[in-house]
């Protein structure tokens, strides 16, 4: 009976928390190689499926780039980054498109359901609008990025109708330009450009990092909270570089679009998204204003 009385004084104990994200959106992103692990994928999935049923309007992003780098390696396709971002040619945006939209988020959706939930498979392709980018050297030279764009715009209307099913929309992240071209997006900065145009109440990123660290190979150093503020100067000391500057920077444009928070957790850790959204202390980098 004991064990009865403390699962129910669980629930009590998180009512506040979900009284006060009923109906609010968060937004999640999962990537990183805590994808390849089918257990913590799975826990982060039914994490999602509850929170729905909470009354919390929820958006997967996924990306995918270990089953990306698998394919574009057996078909003999050079994988290359430019400041964090992966260079896409015209093969590579075809394979790219086809892990994303056939085995991904497939792959979610058909678990999500299993869990009982309502997956609703979004490609990018129908709800972002993207403009081609290019990135500079050291010294200020363009560098070509190939099929590589930025989100500037979202359907909103069209994932509203979805989360107002109770369904959660599950977004590969590419999209097209006014001209129909195909666009690979960085996963991390497509959520958070859905997250800022959908006013989200939380931006979380699930990967296999317990968050930022001062020191990379010391888990210890773990930051806890950063103001958007500080972020110029963890750049230049070299605190934030390669693939976690377009998260950050795509997490401050966030942050000043209106989304309220943006988390940064290890997917791992089981319930890592119920312990972010349901505790005051949560266990990652939150970043703030």
């Amino acid at each position: 009976m004991q064990k009865l009385i403390q699962k129910a004084n669980v629930l009590i104990e998180a009512l506040p928390y979900i009284q006060s994200f009923r109906d609010s959106t968060v937004v999640v992103k999962a990537g990183g190689s805590f994808m390849e692990n089918r257990e913590a994928l799975r826990g982060v999935l039914k994490d999602l499926v509850l929170l729905e049923c909470f009354g919390i309007r929820v958006v997967l992003v996924h990306g995918g780039g270990k089953a990306i780098n698998a394919r574009l390696k057996a078909e003999q396709v050079e994988t290359k980054f430019i400041n964090g971002l992966r260079y896409t040619c015209d093969k590579t945006i075809r394979i790219v498109d086809d892990v994303l939209h056939n085995t991904i988020n497939a792959e979610l959706a058909a678990t999500i359901r299993e869990l009982g939930g309502k997956p609703c498979p979004v490609s990018g392709k129908n709800v972002l609008r993207a403009e081609r980018i290019f990135e500079k050297d050291a010294a200020g030279n363009e560098l070509d990025l190939g099929f590589v764009g930025q989100v500037v715009n979202v359907d909103t209307e069209q994932i509203g109708w979805i989360t107002a099913r109770r369904e959660i929309p599950v977004v590969t992240p590419l999209a097209k330009d006014m001209n129909g071209v195909v666009y690979n997006i960085n996963a991390d900065m497509a959520a958070c450009k859905v997250a800022a145009l959908l006013k989200a109440r939380k931006l979380v990123f699930l990967s296999d990092v317990p968050g930022i660290l001062r020191d990379p190979k010391d888990e210890a150093s773990l930051i806890s909270t950063i103001r958007a503020s500080e972020v110029p100067a963890m750049v230049a000391d070299g605190t934030l570089s390669g693939g976690m500057l377009p998260k950050v920077n795509s997490a401050v444009a966030a942050l000043n679009a209106g989304c309220e928070k943006v988390h940064m957790i290890d997917g791992r850790i089981a319930h890592s998204l119920l312990l972010e959204i349901f505790t005051d202390q949560g266990i990652g980098t939150q970043i703030i204003q």
